[in-house]
């Protein structure tokens, strides 16, 4: 008896250290945009059953990993694994998106980074305008953004939008200045005016207008807001969506963006920059084990 009083305490302990240490250690990463950013990797049309389904394929640079968090669509943190938006474009079916390659390519080239929570708040098939302040998709990501600070530093914004604002030139037209005034709302509600946005260029749209929506991409002037050109990266048979293996690659070519934009002693929001010890992960795995342990004892 006195045994598992014992171990009680002690998985209660860690539990408390874990929580403790991921609710201010967290490299913040905002997730958004439409179905590229949500992913759609490896999700193809059944032709027998009338459905959209999912290969279930993870490549290796998308395996969970324990220095990898989600916010889930509850805003509780969890595991980070794929799909990871599957609880927030849950009309969808969701596959490979770029959040989780990046994520991972970070921490392997940065040992020192420290946890990483992403924060996944995209929705497939969304115009530049639902995502302006006073919509509902934009005060969803204000909402979760503004939680998932409570546990981090922002680090970035990772936007991939655009596709279905390429159906009539009037939007495609517009874009930029859309866009600029979306950055800029966003910024100031989350309190981050300098917050470094990696924004991707379209690889595919739904209408004719890619190459307008593009310029208005590859042209926008806005401090700490950098482009990354998905153009010629493989696509699915609906010539929309960007492969698995795109995703993947993506996801690379976003981490190599940020990690060449980011000085070591940067700072994106109010709270103060850090290098995060990795020692974190490890009191996640004690704290995990301590709790197995203690529920196969007491079964």
């Amino acid at each position: 008896m006195f045994s598992f009083i014992v171990l009680a305490i002690l998985v209660h302990a860690s539990h408390m250290q874990c929580q403790n240490l991921l609710h201010r250690n967290l490299n913040i990463i905002i997730l958004a945009g439409q179905s590229n950013m949500a992913g759609r990797g490896g999700v193809t049309y059944d032709i027998s059953t009338g459905t959209w389904k999912w290969d279930g394929v993870v490549p290796t640079q998308c395996q969970p990993n324990p220095s990898i968090f989600r916010l889930s669509a509850d805003l509780a943190w969890v595991p980070a694994r794929e799909p990871i938006h599957a609880d927030i474009d849950a009309r969808m079916t969701d596959g490979i998106g770029p959040g989780m390659s990046f994520a991972n390519a970070v921490l392997t080239k940065d040992f020192n980074f420290g946890p990483i929570g992403l924060v996944p708040c995209a929705v497939g098939g969304t115009s530049i305008n639902q995502w302006q302040k006073g919509e509902l998709l934009y005060e969803q990501l204000v909402k979760r953004a503004q939680m998932a600070q409570q546990s981090g530093v922002y680090r970035a914004i990772l936007w991939y939008q655009g596709e279905a604002d390429t159906l009539s030139q009037e939007d495609a037209d517009l874009y930029e200045a859309r866009l600029k005034t979306f950055f800029n709302d966003l910024r100031s509600d989350l309190n981050a005016p300098t917050l470094p946005i990696f924004q991707v260029a379209l690889a595919s749209g739904e209408g004719p207008y890619i190459e307008e929506v593009r310029e208005g991409q590859l042209n926008i002037s806005l401090q700490n807001v950098k482009c990354v050109d998905a153009k010629g990266l493989p696509l699915e048979p609906d010539r929309l969506h960007l492969t698995t293996q795109a995703q993947v690659r993506l996801g690379k070519m976003l981490a190599d963006a940020y990690l060449g934009f980011m000085p070591s002693s940067s700072t994106t929001n109010n709270a103060p920059s850090t290098r995060f010890s990795t020692s974190v992960p490890r009191v996640l795995i004690i704290a995990q084990f301590f709790r197995g342990l203690w529920m196969i004892l007491t079964f």
